[in-house]
């Protein structure tokens, strides 16, 4: 792997195939193929697997005695298969070949980013002497989002004859890419029925079986020269088959065109009748690739991040998978952020808080994404502030998983696969999640200055969010504080007090600081607003102008615990024991999955002081030392380095990292601390899914929040780009690993401004515009200007 835009594979390894399938997925924000052999079906190698962007459906299934009814992103119908043999010449049909015959005596696998497309090159070598070619190169097109193609080239080496080809278009698709949900219901596709037309059109219909989304899919096989055979469809699977004849040193070509509509496009039409009507008039080959390329070159021009040496192969890779899976043309589309990108089954496909992670690469990149991803959450607001009331609060309580309807999705029972149990889930208790919408929802418009978003969608959200903390919080007479009582934070681990009779922690940390700040930017945005919008919020939110008192008293009142001369994760944290590390270190080698090893030997995580993933050390991740200082001032407290240097020390000591996001947060803290050990988390955090750090996981789905958050890393952390209103701040916090890095960004609707950063040096670069220069704030609090058609360098603080 040394080439800058292309990651490849040079071998076959069935062990690592669902691995390659994930990282070698094809996408352009409205569907995505993963990167699977197009010879091949769903087994225990190999998932091919399809998914459109917000297309979920619910099934029920029995567990564990009760009824669970769970949401899926639904895998759909698989347009690439293509099955082939070489036909002998006596009457026996040979094998048909896959990666897995012993026949194959080479594989290569090449993803060019640049280009958005996957070359699959393999030569199969059969007993009777002869060598067959095969080389597949395919794409989901990103300039239309409906298209997708696959060309197949055979290659004949020192013989002649024929190759039979049969064209699979599959309906007879189920959701089974994750081992631990296989006992669960995963037939999400009804109502199949499937032809081919005149012109040689294969076609397929079918149903989401609860969502009632119709999905068709329309794919034209083409191929040089051809012979057809004929043509069988079953209600679910059309298989068009030809006789080829290929000769020594010629080439067959195959090609196969797919079209995908579904009922979720507007304008509404016919999913089938669509569908036919796109393969019918898509263009060839040639000129699909074309058309595709000058797409993906836009969206580089945009979104690229450029950094030297192998971490700048892993950061293309990663904005690779993010653009892939949010593209301009999620703008388009109701969905959200998935944790797990299009790429796979894992988390069913649902909305976490990723997009925390996510967003500020595309508010500064790609802002109408990133608008359209805050409009999935506006979209969802009744259901958040419905979901509050039935909690017997007031405001919005968003879900900690997402899908379609804006429902809670979190599951209420998990699988321990270490101890075959089938346990209660409370992680639906993490309703910090509202709190990372407000902070993208501000961040947003920090970057952007869209005062038609923030005046409107973003004033209600910020506002129904802040309305739920006030409800939540209550007064403890004793403390002389607001409390937040019956939570879970990012944490995850902890989940209840030991031998507790309810589920839940008081007092996060995190949760209740961030709370606090998102009541104190609530205030901010109310104050900015004019008065008739005001009084329309008011009545929204059933208060009173006077009724604001207690959001300014409970943002300064909040309660944060604190314990030997550190933050507490929560209140009581510094009471639970400690844990023999070395101990369940040298039984267990890994234990990421700690609550998984405990559960099992039939003790509990809630016991210890022991964490899955950043928490306390989240509030470092989303403010600045500055910010954060502020926060706790504001809270009644005195928030000094040192103060913040125990902290993180105490809580490192304490977090087996069981989560791809907990490198990233310590890579980030620690690097603003200049602490030594920064690099190795910042480099966990970017090789976590190439390496697939947690054993199986990555074939499952990338980690799209960890993906986004290191390119985020580089630009906000390392660079220190921090958009406000009154300027881009830059406060740069280097490391020696990464000296330098250039990209471009949208601020302030000026697109395309040029950031080049050298150690001791910063470039910015400012396109001519009618909308003049870009103020800048550098370190020292030293403000400067660059006119709009200029490029300016300035020096930076020894050490910066």
């Amino acid at each position: 792997m040394t080439t800058p835009w292309r990651w490849e594979y040079h071998r076959y390894d069935p062990k690592t195939e669902r691995l390659v399938e994930s990282l070698c997925t094809l996408g352009n924000g409205r569907f995505a193929t993963r990167g699977s052999a197009p010879e091949c079906v769903a087994d225990d190698i190999h998932y091919p697997g399809t998914y459109l962007a917000g297309c979920y459906d619910r099934l029920t299934s029995q567990v564990a005695g009760r009824t669970v009814a769970n949401e899926d992103m639904v895998r759909l119908p698989d347009w690439a298969a293509l099955r082939y043999r070489c036909l002998p010449d006596d009457a026996e049909h040979g094998d048909w070949l896959t990666p897995d015959h012993p026949s194959l005596r080479h594989c290569h696998v090449s993803l060019d980013r640049r280009a958005g497309t996957l070359t699959r090159r393999m030569l199969f070598h059969d007993a009777e002497g002869r060598r067959l070619g095969v080389t597949h190169t395919r794409l989901v097109h990103m300039g239309d989002p409906n298209l997708a193609a696959q060309r197949t080239v055979f290659r004949a080496y020192g013989w002649n004859g024929e190759i039979e080809i049969e064209s699979v278009l599959d309906g007879d698709i189920t959701n089974s890419g994750v081992d631990r949900y296989r006992a669960l219901a995963g037939r999400h596709l009804v109502e199949h029925r499937a032809g081919v037309e005149a012109e040689g059109i294969a076609w397929l219909g079918c149903t989401t079986t609860t969502s009632r989304v119709g999905i068709g899919l329309a794919v034209r096989t083409s191929a040089r020269p051809l012979v057809p055979v004929g043509s069988a469809c079953t209600a679910a699977t059309t298989t068009q088959t030809s006789v080829l004849p290929i000769e020594r040193a010629a080439q067959v070509v195959v090609v196969k065109t797919a079209a995908l509509c579904s009922s979720l496009d507007r304008p509404l039409a016919d999913p089938v009748r669509r569908s036919i009507e796109c393969a019918v008039h898509a263009p060839d080959f040639p000129s699909l690739l074309a058309s595709h390329r000058a797409s993906w070159q836009r969206l580089w021009s945009e979104g690229e991040l450029k950094v030297p040496g192998e971490t700048g192969r892993v950061l293309r890779l990663h904005a690779f998978h993010v653009l892939q899976t949010l593209s301009p043309h999620t703008a388009e589309t109701d969905a959200g952020v998935p944790a797990r990108g299009l790429h796979g089954e894992a988390y069913r496909g649902h909305v976490f808080w990723d997009e925390l992670f996510v967003l500020p690469y595309l508010a500064l990149h790609f802002p109408e994404t990133a608008r359209a991803l805050l409009m999935y959450r506006h979209r969802r607001l009744p259901e958040a502030r419905e979901a509050a009331r039935r909690a017997r609060k007031r405001g919005a309580m968003f879900p900690w998983q997402s899908g379609g309807s804006g429902a809670e999705e979190t599951q209420r029972l998990h699988l321990n696969p270490h101890s075959g149990r089938w346990l209660p889930d409370h992680s639906h208790l993490q309703h910090h999640v509202g709190s990372a919408i407000a902070w993208n929802v501000w961040q947003y418009g920090q970057a952007t200055g869209d005062a038609g978003f923030m005046h409107g969608p973003g004033a209600e959200l910020l506002l129904h969010i802040a309305r739920f903390w006030v409800d939540a919080a209550t007064w403890d007479t004793s403390l002389g504080r607001y409390r937040i009582r019956g939570v879970v934070g990012p944490d995850e681990y902890h989940d209840a007090y030991p031998d507790g009779a309810a589920p839940g922690i008081d007092d996060n940390a995190y949760t209740n600081v961030t709370a606090a700040w998102v009541l104190a930017r609530a205030l901010d945005l109310y104050g900015e607003l004019p008065a008739s919008r005001r009084a329309e919020l008011l009545t929204q939110l059933g208060i009173e102008p006077e009724d604001l008192g207690a959001w300014e008293d409970v943002s300064r009142r909040l309660y944060v615990p604190f314990h030997k001369d550190v933050i507490s994760q929560f209140h009581g944290y510094g009471d639970l024991a400690e844990l023999d590390w070395d101990g369940y270190r040298a039984r267990y080698h890994d234990i990421r999955r700690l609550d998984r090893i405990l559960e099992a030997e039939g003790d509990t995580p809630n016991r210890y002081q022991a964490s899955k993933q950043a928490d306390t050390l989240m509030l470092g991740y989303l403010f600045r030392p500055a910010e954060l200082e502020e926060l706790f001032t504001r809270l009644g407290h005195h928030l000094d380095d040192d103060l913040w240097r125990r902290t993180v020390t105490y809580y490192l000591r304490r977090t087996c990292h069981g989560s791809t996001l907990s490198s990233l947060v310590h890579g980030w803290v620690l690097a603003r601390e200049q602490g030594p050990d920064a690099w190795r988390y910042c480099q966990e955090a970017l090789l976590s899914d190439i390496t697939d750090v947690q054993g199986g996981t990555t074939g499952e789905g990338v980690h799209l929040g960890a993906m986004g958050g290191t390119i985020d890393l580089v630009q906000r952390g390392f660079v220190g780009l921090d958009p406000k209103i009154d300027g881009l701040h830059v406060d740069p916090v280097p490391l020696s690993e990464v000296p330098g890095s250039s990209f471009s960004i949208s601020y302030l609707g000026h697109p395309n401004i040029r950031i080049r950063f050298r150690p001791g040096r910063l470039g910015i670069s400012v396109p001519s515009s009618p909308l003049g220069s870009v103020p800048l704030v550098l370190p020292g609090d030293r403000h400067e200007r660059v006119a709009a058609g200029q490029e300016r360098w300035f020096r930076l603080p020894k050490g910066e």
